[in-house]
């Protein structure tokens, strides 16, 4: 299921390599989020999310964090956990 929305993103980061003869390459983006309602939160975290190889990192990473984007979100499953991640990031211009 994809969806639409606006967040904050706060900071990126790339892990391109190889560990123990497997190799890993991805984006994460860290973006503002909203702490869940109840009597012992307050406030804002900052959170994280997976957009895709390492090349996605290029195309923010000279970008005056943190910055609005809009962004194409995906919930994906391996049958027993869901996760969401970035399917497309596009950052908008500043007003």
């Amino acid at each position: 299921m994809q969806f639409k929305s606006q967040i904050v993103v706060l900071g990126a980061k790339a892990s391109k390599g190889e560990f123990n003869g497997r190799p890993f390459d991805s984006t994460t983006v860290y973006y503002q989020a909203d702490l869940q309602d109840g009597e012992n939160f307050a406030g804002q975290v900052g959170a994280e999310i997976k957009w895709g190889t390492s090349f996605n990192f290029e195309k923010i990473k000279n970008q005056k964090y943190p910055f609005m984007a809009d962004v194409v979100m995906e919930q994906v499953s391996n049958g027993k956990t869901t996760v969401t991640i970035i399917k497309e990031l596009t950052p908008v211009a500043a007003k």
